[in-house]
C-alpha cells in the first residue's frame, strides 16, 4: 500500500530522499491502511532538533467514534540525529525544503519518503509540461507503428 504525492515532482526539484518513521495514534494507522491520506499540501520542518510533518490530512476512521484523531495535526518524524543535523544545515544555508513524496507501510510500520527539494520557477514548470507532452506524443506515434 502506497500513497504518492504527485504534485511534489511537478512543483519541486528533488535532490535527495530520506526514509522516516511517523509517530501515529491507533485510528490514524487504520485510516492509512484504508488509503484515506492526502499529502498534497504537507511539508516537514525541523524544530528543537526534532523533525515534524505539518498539514498531512488523514481522514477520520469510520469506526473510531470517540477516539478519533485530529485530521491535520502535527506529527513527529523519526530520523537519526545525524540526518536531522544534516537536513537542518541544508534548510538554513541553501534554502531547501522537506517535502513528503510517498507514504507506505513496511512490516506493519508507516514510513514516509522525504525529499530535500527546491521550488521550481514557472518557466521550469512549463518546460516539464512541454517535455511530458513530447514524450506522450512519441509514445503514441511509436504505438501506432
Amino acid at each position: 500500500m502506497e500513497i504518492n504525492n504527485r504534485k511534489a515532482k511537478f512543483n519541486y526539484q528533488i535532490f535527495e530522499t530520506y526514509e522516516a518513521g511517523i509517530v501515529l495514534t491507533g485510528t490514524e494507522i487504520k485510516s492509512i491502511r484504508n488509503g484515506k491520506v492526502n499529502l498534497k499540501d504537507s511539508y516537514a520542518i525541523i524544530k528543537n532538533g526534532e523533525c515534524f510533518l505539518l498539514n498531512m490530512h488523514i481522514s477520520p476512521y469510520e469506526q473510531g467514534n470517540l477516539f478519533n484523531h485530529e485530521e491535520t495535526r502535527t506529527r513527529k518524524l523519526l530520523l537519526h540525529k545525524k540526518e536531522i543535523l544534516k537536513l537542518n544545515d541544508k534548510m538554513k544555508l541553501e534554502g531547501f525544503t522537506l517535502v513528503p513524496l510517498k507514504l507506505y507501510i513496511t512490516r506493519g510500520k508507516a514510513k514516509i519518503l522525504l525529499g530535500v527539494a527546491k521550488g521550481k520557477k514557472t518557466y521550469d514548470k512549463r518546460e516539464s509540461i512541454k517535455k511530458r507532452d513530447i514524450e506522450r506524443n512519441l509514445a503514441k506515434n511509436f504505438k501506432l507503428r
